[in-house]
């Protein structure tokens, strides 16, 4: 008996189906709910071939689709003021939002979430997460040149959460570092609610020429269809359909083919390849694949161009000839393109790709059928609408319900916690706080990323924000920062998203940088849950409002829907990201003084809201009230000024007042440089009605501290009283090795040191280097 080759089943082609109409078919192993899959059979007038069910799922997914937030995310097309359009190239709808910076430069940046995969399989999820921000870049025709990445873990002395940061801190460290791109800041955060949950968000910001922007569309009837990059493997099958958009259930099944494999190394040549293919002007349209694969590159290029495309899926090239063309149609291969190619530049292509070691394949071309016609083994397997994949997938308007526990919990105001008895107290709480996860120094996290290499960063950790230069002879740059803080926006998801969205408006301000557009990773818990849609929809409608207010655009981002174990949802983490831009970085403000003698000034006022702060948190593990109160004018008023005495050369370093309150900001000033100081409370006390305690731990918006050498006090001062912007003298900085709060501690720079540093190595191990 001769051994014979075995062959695969039939395609399911569109006559098939047609044929077969009541085949059963697995839509709710796929995503879909039984209506979705009605909606579809309505749309095609027959079942859908397995291939067509494939592409519907993924794309209708809500990942993809954004099906429960659309409704929502719309304000932030609506609530738009002529001057938030002003340096918007390209805003919310492609790949990644684009600013024009000036002098002939634009900037591109846009945050994501890779949560679900980045628990399953911690480090492929990060270092994945990392690849696919930087394609979104790349497809902008913009050559990456930073990331950044906002953490979420459970507890730190959990079992688990050991296994999930060091997976998560490889994953990106290696697929960054490989890339030779800086990772310049972020933040990372502890905390139960995230135990099972984990939230890997991850931004990518990219320089361009304005000449050399490019968008994903697929116009010309004739031009070619090119896929290159990677071959396409069974890794990421149906992650976004069945990954992301899906909760951990106890007991659920361990889904870990889904999470994708990465391999930098191939993406860093794929880098220099697009980049010399849009220099040589060879490329009409661009798409990274990420989630939902060819499904979705295809039907989002054909949406956005001329309406029609033919696909000969035989031609992609293949790590695992065993694939289906279902499961190739899915697959979430990393480090993959789609090009639209004119005929006459196929062959500049080809030899670029070729120069490159790219493996490229023509897979078909652009039509003007308006439809998207994909082939197998010589049978049509899909014959769809594009937009109808792509565009026109479901809207829900979910129920939304206020929730029935927000009014006790906003009524147990740390208003009632006991203050500290004496100032020997006072210090053990501050430096318990200063130790406290959120607050410890994350050098352990941010050592293991190269955050110099391109020689253009200007600020990193751990000042407040980023900063890059983008252009050598004039200096501009770029300055970015994330902020969201969960347990404010647990008490109230509208004023908790305003915290966040101005603390990292005031973390770009105090670099020197004027803050100018915004990109958002919403992390909420189920959307089938009527009280988290409500938390949702709040946080959405405060951020829109934030940035009329504020005048400064969103210009995309991503929802990361169903964060949560069971029925139990994280708290409402909305992550925002704020761009700014400096003329000349040589005029950048670091976080700490390097100068003794210099005085320190406390721009705000401190007022008693400790509801939600750090202090509450760590001291008394407490959580009720309601956040602090958010003044955009004023946080405008405290930019500017910011700004002006940066340009002026009259502040020495700025530091903004967040967790922890002054007391932190403090210590994280001296310990920058290794700069003590000296510094008093009586009137701050006397000026707003506030005892030492709440001084040192409220967290009050709009505040900045601030060192000014001396002989600038007088044109700071009268900076500071043309602009009407309330200032005290509250210290001055000394060499004297110590942090000192007169008449009520002093601490050793020694001392703060070992408090601050000593936590993360005590949980994880050894930090790099050590």
């Amino acid at each position: 008996m001769s051994a014979t080759t075995p062959t695969r089943p039939a395609p399911d082609s569109v006559s098939n189906a047609a044929a077969t109409p009541d085949k059963e078919q697995p839509y709710g192993a796929l995503g879909l709910k039984a209506d979705e899959y009605a909606k579809i059979r309505e749309i095609l007038g027959r079942r859908p071939t397995s291939g067509e069910l494939a592409m519907y799922s993924v794309m209708w997914s809500e990942h993809c689709s954004y099906k429960s937030s659309k409704i929502y995310l719309r304000q932030f097309g609506q609530k738009v003021s002529p001057k938030m359009t002003e340096n918007l190239m390209v805003g919310m709808g492609e790949n990644a939002g684009v600013v024009d910076v000036g002098e002939g430069w634009a900037v591109t940046f846009k945050i994501e979430s890779h949560n679900h995969p980045s628990y399953i399989e911690p480090f492929q999820g990060a270092a994945t997460g990392v690849g696919g921000i930087v394609r979104d870049i790349i497809s902008m025709g913009a050559r990456p040149v930073a990331v950044m990445d906002a953490l979420r873990f459970g507890a730190i002395d959990a079992e688990d959460t050991a296994r999930v940061v060091d997976g998560v801190v490889s994953g990106i460290s290696f697929y960054g570092n490989c890339l030779g791109l800086p990772n310049i800041g972020g933040e990372t955060y502890f905390d139960a609610v995230y135990q099972a949950n984990p939230l890997v968000n991850a931004l990518a910001v990219g320089v361009l020429r304005h000449e050399d922007l490019h968008l994903a569309n697929a116009r010309g009837v004739g031009n070619k269809v090119v896929l290159f990059g990677a071959r396409t493997g069974g890794d990421g099958i149906g992650g976004a359909s069945i990954l992301a958009s899906d909760s951990f259930s106890e007991g659920g099944p361990t889904k870990r083919p889904a999470v994708q494999v990465g391999d930098p190394f191939a993406e860093k040549v794929l880098i220099e390849c697009c980049l010399e293919l849009f220099a040589q002007d060879l490329v009409e349209g661009i798409q990274d694949l990420g989630a939902a694969g060819i499904s979705c590159a295809t039907s989002e290029l054909a949406s956005n161009g001329d309406g029609g495309m033919h696909i000969e899926l035989d031609r992609v090239l293949l790590r695992d000839p065993s694939l289906t063309a279902e499961e190739i149609l899915m697959s979430e291969s990393q480090e993959r393109m789609m090009a639209i190619v004119t005929p006459e530049k196929l062959e500049g292509f080809l030899k670029v790709v070729e120069k490159w070691d790219v493996e490229t394949s023509v897979l078909g071309e652009v039509t003007d059928t308006g439809r998207l016609i994909i082939e197998w083994q010589g049978e049509t397997i899909v014959d769809v609408e594009p937009r109808t994949v792509a565009v026109d997938g479901p809207v829900y308007e979910r129920p939304v319900a206020y929730p029935t526990w927000i009014d006790a919990l906003q009524a147990d105001s740390a208003s009632s916690l006991a203050r500290p008895a004496d100032s020997a107290e006072l210090r053990a709480q501050f430096l318990t706080l200063l130790g406290s996860p959120n607050i410890a120094d994350k050098s352990w996290i941010t050592d293991q990323y190269d955050r110099y290499v391109m020689g253009n960063t200007a600020l990193s950790f751990p000042d407040d924000g980023g900063m890059v230069r983008v252009d050598e002879e004039s200096g501009l740059g770029f300055s970015v920062a994330t902020d969201a803080n969960g347990r404010f926006c647990q008490l109230d998801p509208y004023t908790g998203a305003r915290v966040a969205l101005a603390e990292a408006f005031r973390n770009v301000a105090v670099t020197g940088a004027t803050p100018v557009a915004v990109s958002d990773c919403l992390n909420f818990g189920s959307p089938e849950n009527p009280e988290v849609m409500w938390q949702f929809s709040r946080a959405v409608e405060s951020l829109a409002d934030g940035c009329l207010e504020l005048e400064i655009p969103v210009t995309g981002g991503n929802v990361s829907f169903y964060n949560q174990t069971g029925d139990v949802p994280i708290h409402p983490t909305p992550v925002v990201a704020v761009l700014g831009v400096i003329s000349d970085v040589a005029t950048r403000i670091p976080s700490g003084w390097q100068d003794e003698g210099d005085n320190i000034y406390l721009l705000g006022t401190t007022a008693e809201e400790l509801d939600g702060s750090a202090w509450a948190g760590v001291i008394h593990d407490h959580l009720g009230g309601v956040p602090p109160v958010v003044d955009f004018e004023a946080e405008k008023a405290l930019a500017e000024l910011i700004s002006a005495g940066g340009s002026g050369s009259l502040i020495g370093a700025a530091h903004d007042l967040a967790d922890g309150g002054l007391a932190v900001a403090l210590a994280e000033a001296v310990l920058r440089f290794g700069m003590g100081a000296r510094v008093w409370l009586t009137e701050i006390m006397q000026r707003d009605g506030v005892d030492a305690a709440t001084a040192l731990f409220s967290e009050s918006t709009g505040r900045v501290i601030v060192s000014v050498p001396r002989e600038d006090d007088v044109r700071f001062q009268g900076l500071c009283e043309g602009r009407g912007y309330p200032v005290l003298r509250i210290g001055v900085t000394d060499d004297s090795g110590e942090l000192e709060v007169q008449d009520e501690f002093t601490v050793s720079l020694d001392d703060l040191q070992r408090a601050h540093r000593s936590t993360l190595p005590a949980h994880f191990g050894p930090r790099v280097g050590d």
